[in-house]
């Protein structure tokens, strides 16, 4: 079913990119777009992963230079029995974390050191179990293809703009007023695609999440925390990447200023109550959000923000190591 799903939207997507290319520049506008799309649909299929943790200049770490956050992941996959994905690590100081990868063979999490200074280890467990049940759920392939035709659409929407379509708009598509529906529906429509991914996936992720790490309320708590950061907390990157908003498990961009309509997640509010409506059926593992292994004298989620790559020579230092 989710393979079926990902085919039909894939479908739309280059529809509405050969759409968009009919109405800049007509019959040759749609071919060439034709064209452009499938390409991108192949390109993105094998390398959309690695475009996503690029732009957000993540670093891949292992054992050696993050040990108690590798650890998690690693506990985390063998509860949801799932190959090991690769971890990464990327600089920034809102808390947010994010899953990419064609499959669970070939998957990756990240997460920012933000999201490592300001949770504590039962709350960064409940993030990543939800990164990992998008990749279980096999949502990480839609959502990075989609963030990369989104992003071309918008992209060549605004081409159309500012450089005009077709001068004889009566043989070759709408000339000028195509360039003008282009540039205000492809985006939008774009968006709304984003939105019905990410918003329709969320709750699943969240549950499953649950019963990944163990206890609903952790994720709970993680996600109060992470939403209100995320509002006070500038993320340039994610600024200049707005189309792969819909990845992240927060909306990281300031834009989240619209109403519910044109949110790329859920309400946050709705997700905790979910959670801690299911934590009754977690008792009495959920009965708190401590887990017995964690040392609640530990304060510090101090994570440097260099030297924590594979090829770092600075082992980092603190809680997280």
């Amino acid at each position: 079913m989710n393979l079926m799903r990902t085919a039909m939207l894939l479908a739309f997507m280059t529809a509405l990119f050969m759409g968009v290319g009919y109405l800049i520049g007509g019959r040759s506008g749609m071919m060439i777009a034709f064209l452009v799309a499938a390409g991108m649909n192949f390109f993105s299929y094998w390398n959309s992963d690695r475009m996503v943790l690029s732009a957000y200049r993540a670093q891949e770490i292992d054992e050696r230079n993050a040990p108690e956050f590798f650890g998690i992941i690693r506990d985390l996959s063998k509860n949801a029995g799932l190959p090991m994905p690769r971890v990464y690590l990327y600089d920034s100081p809102q808390p947010n974390a994010f899953a990419t990868g064609r499959n669970p063979q070939n998957a990756a999490v990240a997460a920012s050191t933000g999201l490592l200074r300001a949770l504590t280890p039962e709350e960064v467990a409940g993030v990543m179990a939800h990164e990992l049940a998008h990749i279980q759920n096999r949502d990480t392939l839609t959502m990075t293809i989609t963030a990369t035709l989104a992003g071309a659409i918008s992209m060549l929407a605004n081409f159309a703009f500012l450089f005009g379509g077709n001068r004889d708009g009566n043989r070759n598509g709408l000339g000028i007023i195509g360039v003008l529906i282009a540039s205000i529906v492809a985006p939008l429509a774009a968006m709304l695609v984003q939105m019905a991914i990410s918003r329709t996936r969320e709750y699943s992720a969240d549950r499953r999440g649950a019963e990944i790490c163990g206890n609903p309320l952790w994720l709970a708590s993680a996600l109060g925390k992470i939403a209100g950061a995320a509002q006070q907390i500038h993320n340039p990157d994610a600024e200049r990447n707005p189309a792969t908003a819909h990845m992240f498990i927060i909306n990281p961009l300031s834009g989240e200023r619209m109403d519910n309509l044109f949110s790329t997640h859920p309400n946050t509010e709705n997700r905790i109550a979910a959670l801690q409506a299911m934590a009754g059926e977690f008792a009495p593992a959920a009965s708190t959000p401590t887990a017995p292994s964690a040392n609640p004298s530990r304060k510090s989620r101090s994570v440097p923000t260099t030297g924590w790559g594979r090829g770092g020579s600075q082992p980092p230092k603190g809680p997280w190591s």
